[in-house]
């Protein structure tokens, strides 16, 4: 049985009985993948990345897979169907500051836009998906992941931007 910090990915959620939190639905995911990726098109240390590789009108449908992936991970929907990584493998400057950056941003909007229990489920599912995403490519790389630790959480500047 899951423990209550680590619950169960995906379609396993429905088989074991394990509850969603209250409040978390499609409607609320798709608002995360949307605010998030706003923010994250804007911000100065992953949003050109994200704006090289990812064409304007590329975007609507990017977000709509990336909602399919959140409701398959969260809610069992088993609507994603793809594989991320090989994409991700693809931006050869992909590294720590951009994982960090990307779950900085990540946590700062679930933080805003969920209930707690809510928020406490994505950052938990982001930091494992950042982290793995992370390993794998320094791996594919060549480079010793031995001694590699979790990423470091990068702290919220003193003042937002307008």
């Amino acid at each position: 049985m899951p423990s209550p910090d680590r619950p169960p990915v995906g379609t396993q959620l429905h088989r074991i009985g394990w509850e969603v939190p209250e409040g978390l639905d499609e409607a609320m995911i798709r608002s995360v993948v949307d605010e998030f990726y706003a923010r994250a098109r804007r911000d100065d240390v992953i949003g050109p990345v994200f704006n090289s590789v990812i064409p304007d009108a590329e975007w609507p449908e990017h977000l709509s897979k990336i909602a399919d992936f959140w409701s398959s991970m969260l809610l069992g929907s088993g609507r994603y169907n793809g594989r991320p990584m090989p994409k991700h493998m693809a931006i050869p400057e992909l590294g720590d500051a951009h994982f960090m950056r990307w779950l900085r941003l990540f946590r700062e909007t679930v933080t805003e836009l969920c209930p707690p229990q809510v928020a406490a489920l994505f950052i938990e599912r982001s930091e494992r998906i950042g982290n793995s995403f992370r390993m794998n490519i320094s791996m594919r790389r060549g480079d010793d992941i031995t001694q590699m630790g979790p990423l470091k959480r990068e702290a919220a500047p003193s003042w937002k931007p307008e």
